[in-house]
């Protein structure tokens, strides 16, 4: 893996040749100083989301909330709701996907 040293006003000039060496595996030591500040590497694919279902719905497979408003404390105490842990939802609901 190639690491290249670049100091902020180098970085600055010339972003975009060592963002094209980042995107093909290296690394970037950004230096202010002659002092190592920063790192720029490749993203790994769960550093693109937040949260699974952040990477959910830019799958298309979840839709967003419609709203932002949070769901009133009422909701959770519905007797009509399934006494089912969500790790046992997700695993089947991987299954499933893992079928297809």
């Amino acid at each position: 893996m190639i690491v290249k040293k670049a100091n902020i006003g180098e970085l600055k000039t010339h972003l975009s040749v060592y963002l094209k060496g980042v995107k093909n595996g290296g690394k970037v030591v950004v230096t202010e100083r002659n002092r190592p500040v920063a790192k720029l590497v490749p993203l790994e694919d769960e550093d693109l989301y937040e949260s699974e279902g952040d990477q959910l719905v830019a799958e298309g497979i979840l839709s967003p909330p419609k709203s932002n408003k949070p769901l009133p404390d009422s909701f959770w105490d519905s007797k009509d709701l399934p006494n089912v842990p969500l790790a046992a939802i997700l695993k089947v609901i991987r299954e499933e996907r893992d079928e297809d």
